[in-house]
């Protein structure tokens, strides 16, 4: 499949959702033939690298999307990191070029149930995966965010609880996620596992979901979205290096 060039979007709107949560709004022409229903899409931003000298490209996720309007959200914890740099600076009538979208990672919609586990990186995502759920889904999510004010409202149905875990500093004290976890009440039946966080986190995760819990690749997904101390490119080695390990 050829890959859609690259377009340039305009910067509608720049809200904050929570003190560590920028949302960017982006639109213009440019969006002119955007494949519909892509709430949790990835996408590819080429953003200038004052420090690299040349553009960096990072993944992010359709938050959510409207007729000529997708919203991209930042978690503000990556305080050097071009994007980061970029979404603080930008200001509405900037623009920025996007590639994709790229395939939606959602839930397997056939289970009997759904778990959903991740850090501030990862709520957009799982944020739109429980806002496509039908609204007899059953479940559950633990999501990691910096501080209480950072919880969000999620449209979630009504038989789906949201457990939300604090760590002032993401990228340490990665066994949060995996101990809340293990306390969680297994329901019966066929599961739906996705789960996406800081790389320790991943690993850990992916290992009790994998040995304990008897999933695989039917009923699991599992990525790093990033890794504690590396950029971009040392974290894209790191997963490849534990791909390896794993075939």
């Amino acid at each position: 499949m050829t890959r859609p060039e690259p377009r340039q979007l305009d910067v509608l709107a720049k809200t904050y959702v929570t003190p560590n949560m920028l949302r960017i709004t982006l639109g213009g022409p440019g969006l002119a033939g955007f494949p519909t229903e892509q709430t949790s899409a990835y996408i590819k931003l080429r953003l200038p690298d004052p420090l690299g000298g040349r553009d960096a490209i990072r993944t992010y996720t359709v938050r959510s999307q409207r007729e000529g309007e997708i919203d991209v959200d930042f978690a503000l914890h990556e305080i050097c990191g071009p994007a980061t740099f970029w979404a603080l600076s930008t200001e509405v009538g900037y623009s920025i070029m996007v590639g994709g979208p790229g395939p939606r990672k959602l839930v397997h919609a056939d289970a009997d149930w759904f778990l959903l586990v991740g850090d501030m990186t990862a709520l957009p995502a799982i944020s739109g995966n429980i806002e496509l759920l039908p609204k007899s889904a059953k479940g559950m999510a633990v999501i990691e965010v910096m501080t209480e004010a950072d919880i969000q409202e999620i449209e979630k149905p009504a038989d789906f609880t949201i457990d939300w875990v604090i760590n002032p500093h993401p990228g340490e004290a990665s066994h949060l996620l995996l101990e809340r976890v293990r306390r969680l009440d297994w329901p019966a039946g066929k599961p739906s596992v996705w789960a996406a966080c800081e790389f320790s986190s991943m690993r850990a995760l992916r290992d009790y979901f994998r040995a304990e819990r008897g999933l695989d690749a039917i009923n699991l997904y599992v990525s790093s979205y990033w890794k504690a101390g590396s950029d971009e490119d040392s974290h894209k080695i790191a997963k490849r290096e534990d791909a390896i390990t794993l075939a």
